[in-house]
């Protein structure tokens, strides 16, 4: 697994009694980014690239990596609230926010509570809306590998990531988090009937990122997310899967800078 080390601190704070862990690098104006439903495996090149032009926040989310559980989560939404309790304790005001795949979800839901919350958001595959065509892949019923490279265009691309075995601490990581996934958005599978309903009052400037071949969450649910919000961009990626930020980090980090600077 590639990952960059000296350039960020690993720092951590306590919101609604649970401590909550989170890397932090770069300089500049401030930005959130929240991980996959796999985890966060460590300070990524994506973070680094953005880290040129932001001071880059990225927590585990609670109840992933090492993030305490707040037990009594049940939805996506709960750790939404979480996070802006965290940034209001940070004194982290108005970032602007990436969210990749289920941290999309997150994103999303946060921006319903407080439309002040982010400067401008890039949602990178979000799940969280129901697909209209297809269905979005049950990670719980196929192997942790198997998810993963399902998230890549290119198989090569995949194994030169992660290896023909990832290491033991990557299969545990994404083992850890399957669990926490599996307790926040089991029934309904990764959608909240709402959301669609409560994006529409959203004007954070957004910028949906779409893979071309996708195959964990379909297209349909980013042109839902397409309709229901106002003030809303879509970039279709060639050659790319689910999980942009490793596949093509560097277009996705300067398809963030450009929408940041718009927002």
């Amino acid at each position: 697994m590639t990952t960059e080390a000296a350039t960020h601190t690993t720092e951590e704070i306590r919101v609604v009694d649970r401590r909550i862990q989170y890397l932090k690098g770069g300089s500049g104006a401030p930005l959130l980014v929240l991980h996959h439903s796999t985890g966060n495996p460590g300070w990524l090149p994506f973070y680094s690239l953005l880290a040129r032009n932001f001071t880059v926040y990225v927590p585990d989310l609670p109840g992933y990596g090492q993030s305490e559980r707040p037990e009594w989560a049940r939805e996506p939404r709960d750790l939404g609230i979480i996070l802006n309790f965290m940034l209001r304790r940070l004194s982290v005001e108005r970032p602007a926010a990436v969210g990749l795949g289920f941290g999309g979800w997150i994103a999303a839901e946060m921006a319903t509570m407080d439309p002040d919350v982010f400067s401008s958001m890039t949602l990178a595959g979000p799940v969280g809306i129901q697909p209209t065509d297809g269905e979005i892949v049950d990670q719980m019923l196929i192997d942790y590998h198997e998810y993963v490279e399902a998230g890549f265009h290119d198989p090569a691309r995949y194994t030169a990531e992660f290896g023909e075995q990832p290491s033991t601490e990557l299969k545990e990581l994404w083992d850890f988090s399957r669990e926490m996934t599996a307790r926040l958005s089991w029934k309904p599978y990764m959608f909240n009937r709402r959301l669609p309903y409560l994006l529409r009052e959203v004007t954070i400037p957004t910028l949906i990122v779409w893979g071309e071949d996708d195959h964990i969450v379909p297209r349909s649910t980013g042109e839902q997310y397409r309709a229901a919000i106002p003030n809303v961009k879509f970039e279709l990626l060639k050659d790319c899967g689910h999980i942009v930020d490793i596949e093509q980090p560097d277009r996705l980090a300067e398809l963030v800078r450009r929408h940041a600077a718009g927002g």
